[in-house]
């Protein structure tokens, strides 16, 4: 077969396997149509796929077919992320600062603290550090794949339960739009390299100058005409950030961050991301499936991803917990709130790719962290929906009681 023909029933595959373990299982209530792409990637992988049948898996995904669909994911996940960047409302965080800044920063720094435990263990074993990787690189960029949480899916899983845009919804957002900033300064800060140092000032330097033309010149512009741009100036800033040594990933984010959402339609920005997610980011589940990689045995990769999911679920309730504590939050809204900020899936994904890109962990940490990222998310909806409905049916029992003790006294009055 040509080429292009393998390439077409890789295609052929990617979109049919899902859909049918998706659609067949009837699995939306705990694993969306996103959630179940990741799976089947990691499915049709070297590991599962390519150990069962080497012959088939090799004979299709071939180099040039590998090379074929990099290059649709990187665009797929760097228009993704840029939209992710564009969506941030950091005005609303701003506003509410303290509440914002309190909840964030317990969000982030426990499971940080308790994904930087297990990493200390993994570091003292031979086969999950990358070869580029100093310790402390390792040590926080596992870390913080504890701490993620995933804006875009959490979206997806709020509209879901239907508290989008309810005061609950709006607030989880503002708090996962702030720990989204974060989590991209730390990577920032783990791919510095000392011998390029001079190319990242010069990239800092340049995205500061070229931010404000930019911004300038989109005010400008008919709607129409910024999307165009748009996908001009995300080009431009990933080739940057490349070259300066920080990934096309880190420039994609950047280059969404510095947009204002309300410069496009929301309907359109809300039609963009889900049709990135539909025709193009299977490709890049598959092409992350394709990396994963169970040399050291599966059992032990599985040993490792339930440590660093277990660092993960305990260390972000526990940060909720103390924030709601120091904010005196009602009974079983940190729970709430813990669970859904537990949500990984894509950005997380996102974050260990480029850890693997950069060598800094081996493609075994990486498949440990995929199976961690795909759990903490399928946990996430089974687990709040009950407790959303038991929280509405106290309000409702208190408002019902409320009532009832008013009409009670308005005969003494």
């Amino acid at each position: 077969m040509s080429t292009t023909e393998l390439f077409l029933v890789a295609m052929l595959i990617i979109f049919t396997v899902p859909y049918l373990l998706w659609r067949l299982g009837q699995t939306d209530y705990y694993a969306p149509l996103v959630v179940i792409q990741i799976i089947a990637g990691i499915l049709l992988g070297p590991g599962i796929l390519g150990s069962a049948f080497p012959d088939y898996y090799h004979s299709i995904f071939t180099p040039q077919v590998i090379g074929a669909m990099n290059g649709i994911a990187w665009w797929a996940v760097m228009i993704f992320v840029c939209i992710a960047g564009i969506e941030l409302d950091l005005k609303q965080a701003w506003e509410r600062r303290w509440e914002t800044g309190i909840t964030a920063a317990f969000a982030l720094a426990t499971p940080l603290v308790f994904g930087c435990i297990v990493a200390l263990v993994l570091l003292s074993l031979d086969g999950w550090m990358g070869p580029a990787a100093r310790p402390w690189q390792f040590v926080v960029g596992i870390g913080m794949s504890c701490a993620v949480t995933a804006l875009p899916i959490l979206l997806l899983l709020l509209e879901k339960l239907e508290i989008l845009r309810q005061p609950l919804g709006q607030r989880i957002l503002r708090y996962a739009s702030l720990d989204d900033v974060a989590i991209w300064g730390v990577l920032a800060a783990i791919l510095l390299d000392w011998t390029r140092i001079g190319r990242q000032i010069g990239f800092i330097v340049f995205f500061a100058i070229a931010s404000y033309g930019f911004r300038t010149l989109m005010v400008k512009l008919k709607e129409s005409d910024r999307w165009y741009m748009c996908l001009v100036w995300l080009a431009a800033c990933g080739l940057a950030a490349d070259w300066a040594g920080l990934h096309f990933m880190v420039g994609a984010f950047l280059a969404g961050a510095v947009m204002d959402s309300h410069w496009f339609d929301q309907r359109r920005m809300d039609l963009m991301r889900d049709h990135v997610l539909l025709v193009v980011m299977p490709v890049f589940f598959l092409s992350t499936g394709l990396r994963t990689n169970w040399s050291v045995g599966g059992a032990v990769v599985f040993i490792a991803a339930a440590a660093l999911l277990l660092a993960s679920i305990a260390g972000k309730l526990a940060g909720i917990r103390i924030a709601g504590w120091i904010l005196r939050w009602g009974p079983g809204e940190a729970s709430i709130v813990g669970w859904l900020l537990q949500t990984k899936a894509l950005i997380m994904i996102i974050f260990v790719n480029i850890l693997l890109d950069k060598a800094l962990i081996t493609s075994e940490a990486f498949t440990a962290l995929l199976i961690m990222a795909v759990g903490s998310t399928m946990l996430t909806v089974p687990i709040v929906h009950p407790k959303l409905h038991a929280s509405k049916a106290v309000g409702t029992s208190r408002e019902l009681a409320r009532a009832g003790s008013s009409r009670s006294a308005s005969p003494a009055e």
